[in-house]
């Protein structure tokens, strides 16, 4: 395996990932990183996570990854920065962090394989896309199950 198959292992991860959320959340890609020989692909979630859903939705993910025969490294239980270390049987480890403004952001960080170019992600973001967006924005999209708690703003 290169590093562009690695990568697009990742992003098979985090789509897999991504699609057992349900209702579904908006994300966003964000910074690919390249080492000698590992990528390292993130995505952003985009749609607020209000503190009263957040163990439901880190709940959901802990459950699929358990499913998709993910091993559960370890588990931040900070009521705050919560957080989330599984890998899969071929050595890609995958997580989810809840950050100190409630982001949530998700990693894929691949073994050592074979050095090769690596290509963007292909997978499309069901929203703004923040990829080249310096500062990243914290999430902005309100969902009524994901969000409960949080009033709406109003433009």
């Amino acid at each position: 395996m290169n590093m562009q198959e690695a990568a697009n292992r990742a992003d098979a991860m985090l789509d897999a990932t991504f699609a057992a959320i349900k209702p579904e959340v908006q994300w966003s890609p964000t910074a690919t990183t390249t080492g000698s020989c590992d990528v390292t692909r993130r995505r952003m979630v985009m749609t607020i996570v209000s503190e009263q859903r957040r163990g439901n939705f880190l709940g959901l993910v802990e459950r699929f990854w358990k499913q998709s025969g993910y091993a559960i490294k370890s588990v931040n239980p900070d009521p705050q920065m919560p957080a989330i270390f599984a890998q899969s049987r071929d050595g890609f480890a995958i997580s989810v962090s809840v950050g100190a403004k409630g982001n949530v952001d998700f990693e894929v960080d691949t073994p050592c394989v074979e050095e090769s170019s690596v290509t963007e992600p292909t997978s499309q973001p069901n929203g703004a896309s923040y990829a080249d967006t310096w500062p990243l924005p914290l999430p902005n999209v309100h969902s009524d199950f994901w969000s409960a708690g949080i009033p709406p703003t109003s433009g």
